[in-house]
């Protein structure tokens, strides 16, 4: 193998595939990044065995071949070198891979290309694409809620599937930790109808977020029952899907919520994040004490004071007194956009109800704490 090409396009394609690789692995061979040329682009590839991101670079092939080596160690060359530089890479006859880029030259362990496992076998069973924005937008607005408890593994990734929404089918993302539950929605894309539900792992998701920042571009889904690839450009990252059964959902999403409470998000959140100051790490409680057109905002920890703060609101109700935990509470508003937010409450012991006015794909579910 030997090819050249820009320092700016390995870097970038190299910037995409390396952070699938863990830092520590016991197998040799997931530590390495493989490199392929043929014709006129460099393919590099790189896997966890549960994710895999292939990418395709335009390079100036003199001879065709593949092989791996170390893929942060590559990347963090790449990286240092100076923009505009040129890098040629080329196998030697004793094990290695020869990196040369102005007078810089390194030398790299190999291992063989045939060692590298391939995750992407198998058929996909549906097929579609629509706008990285929109797609996105489902990931943004759930991906805070996805559960770290590994005992509960099922919780671990975001629920997509499809559902009817008043005759309108609707692709939808759900998540939850227990705690707390996130559902967003856009109208289905053409192809993905009658797909079956799916769990995407957190690891997945969160690299799929970073493949979808040109607003302009779309992604192409594949999936099947096991598995899930996505297309951007030039890049494919394929992932195994979480092997479990997503719980009902919508058993939690309360019906019955009377208590409508409505407010000027960005007040409130600031006011939220100002008497939490002196919350304590592990309680976080901040109490919501409602009566009509006003809320009373409280902190009370023994170890460090009290912190209070009063805001207008609209609520016409009984007087309410309602904790919650205050980090989660800002996590909900810093996924929303609209001025306004309405909370739909029962009473100090349920769930409560949060949507944004006037975007019906999108609600939040909060249960209340102790205070």
């Amino acid at each position: 193998m030997r090819v050249t090409l820009e320092r700016s396009n390995l870097l970038k394609s190299l910037n995409h595939v390396q952070r699938v690789v863990e830092r520590r692995n016991t197998i040799p061979i997931l530590s390495n990044v493989l490199l392929k040329a043929d014709g006129d682009v460099l393919t590099l590839k790189a896997t966890d065995l549960d994710l895999e991101v292939t990418e395709t670079t335009p390079a100036a092939v003199e001879q065709s071949g593949a092989t791996t080596v170390p893929a942060h160690m590559l990347y963090d060359i790449v990286r240092k070198l100076p923009d505009g530089a040129e890098v040629m890479m080329a196998v030697t006859g004793d094990n290695g891979l020869s990196l040369i880029s102005g007078r810089s030259q390194f030398r790299l362990q190999m291992l063989p290309e045939s060692d590298f496992p391939d995750l992407t076998a198998g058929e996909f069973s549906h097929t579609f694409r629509m706008a990285c924005t929109d797609f996105k937008n489902l990931i943004d607005r759930t991906q805070f809620a996805i559960s770290t408890e590994e005992t509960r593994y099922y919780l671990n990734g975001i629920y997509f599937h499809t559902t009817d929404d008043n005759g309108t089918t609707m692709l939808r993302a759900v998540a939850t930790d227990g705690h707390r539950l996130a559902q967003a929605q856009t109208e289905a894309p053409d192809g993905s109808q009658g797909m079956p539900g799916i769990i995407v792992p957190r690891k997945a998701v969160g690299e799929v977020q970073k493949l979808l920042e040109d607003p302009d571009a779309s992604v192409t889904i594949e999936l099947s029952d096991t598995k899930i690839r996505f297309t951007v450009g030039q890049i494919i990252m394929t992932s195994k899907l979480i092997d479990g059964t997503f719980p009902d959902y919508n058993r939690v999403i309360p019906a019955a919520n009377d208590k409508e409470l409505v407010l000027d998000r960005a007040t409130f959140a600031a006011a939220v994040d100002r008497v939490s100051t002196i919350s304590s790490d592990r309680g976080r409680a901040v109490k919501l004490s409602l009566t009509e057109g006003q809320l009373v905002l409280s902190v009370n920890n023994p170890d460090s004071g009290s912190a209070e703060e009063e805001i207008a609101v609209g609520y016409g109700s009984d007087p309410l007194d309602i904790g919650f935990n205050s980090r989660y509470l800002l996590d909900i508003t810093n996924q929303l956009s609209a001025d306004e937010t309405t909370f739909m409450l029962a009473d100090p012991g349920s769930p409560t109800l949060i949507r944004e006015q006037g975007q019906a794909g999108a609600l939040y579910v909060l249960m209340p704490m102790r205070v």
